[in-house]
């Protein structure tokens, strides 16, 4: 029989329920009422509310300290709920068809008089929109009857949560609920395409790849806005940052330094404080799985520094090598 967990760090409680039926339902009555609920996404941990609900979304961006120019995701439960908010050009229902429920973000244009709150687009004339894979948040979509707007679960800028634990550690008392279901899987934020223009546009680089999206719809160019003002999440010039500076493309750790390896690292390692391999086999869907969990692990370690070894561009690599190009930019930049 599921349990409710309770979790306590610095004094704040907070509450994590296994994701039972009951559970569930619980969290869908919560995201009714104006409620947060962070939830497991195949990705990463949300953090979700009412997307209809512009003082429930307000709440994600308070909670998070997430700048309100920064838009946010619509998670739906499936292509007709969707259409409901955004009209989907062939282009769309050809990537809903091969790739929902999944890691795909697709940037489509505001319906009139749309429902979603204002607070969600950021002032743009798009909106974000995702089915995901996770069965949890399919039912959590199913139970609550709504769309759910759905950042990570984490401080804004910080390294974003793949275990309920990370959830509980950085918004304990900023969150009604979190839905406890293990790990995620694919360990990075869904890829983001531009569809509101002619041309479609990669917005963020995730699970399914560049190849894979153009293997359907034909070329998408790179996006190359302003990343001070974003037009989709995950564009800012630092995110997923932790507190201990990051050395990327390292051969090897110098002194004090951690190594976050990829593949062999047995001379790379052998100067490192501490040495953790998003894979020892060099297949970048481990790497994914383990990037933002092991970042975590060594920023807690008292490190002077992370060095980083070269992630192959190729493939989901370059959506591992966006999060630490974005982790290791200065702060002040």
């Amino acid at each position: 029989m599921q349990r409710e967990i309770m979790t306590e760090k610095g004094g704040l409680r907070a509450n994590l329920q296994s994701a039972s039926a009951a559970a569930i339902g619980r969290a869908a009555a919560l995201i009714r009422a104006g409620g947060l609920v962070a939830f497991p996404t195949e990705t990463v941990y949300g953090l979700g509310a009412d997307a209809t609900n512009s003082k429930a979304v307000a709440r994600i961006f308070e909670a998070k300290g997430r700048p309100s120019f920064n838009p946010l995701i619509v998670h739906v439960g499936d292509i007709r709920i969707a259409g409901i908010y955004a009209p989907l050009d062939d282009r769309a229902e050809d990537l809903a068809a091969a790739f929902w429920p999944g890691p795909l973000t697709l940037v489509l244009p505001r319906r009139p008089n749309s429902a979603i709150s204002e607070l969600v687009s950021a002032g743009l004339g798009s909106v974000a929109i995702r089915m995901p894979a996770h069965p949890v948040a399919r039912e959590l979509l199913r139970a609550a009857g709504r769309p759910i707007a759905a950042p990570s679960a984490n401080r804004s800028g910080h390294v974003s949560p793949t275990a309920p634990i990370h959830v509980a550690e950085e918004l304990a008392d900023e969150v009604d609920m979190i839905l406890a279901a293990g790990r995620s899987e694919v360990g990075l934020e869904s890829t983001i395409i531009d569809l509101s223009r002619p041309k479609a546009v990669l917005l963020r680089p995730g699970a399914v790849t560049r190849e894979q999206v153009e293997a359907v719809i034909g070329p998408v160019d790179t996006a190359s806005g302003d990343p001070d003002r974003p037009t989709a999440p995950g564009q800012l010039r630092r995110h997923y940052a932790p507190s201990t500076r990051l050395r990327l493309n390292a051969e090897t750790a110098e002194p004090g330094e951690a190594l976050l390896a990829f593949g062999p690292a047995l001379l790379a390692g052998r100067r490192a404080d501490r040495v953790l391999n998003l894979s020892e086999r060099g297949d970048p869907t481990e790497a994914a799985a383990n990037l933002f969990a092991m970042l975590r692990t060594l920023d807690a370690g008292g490190h002077r520094g992370i060095a980083v070894m070269p992630i192959p561009e190729a493939g989901l690599g370059a959506a591992i090598n966006d999060r630490l190009g974005r982790a290791a930019a200065p702060a002040d930049e």
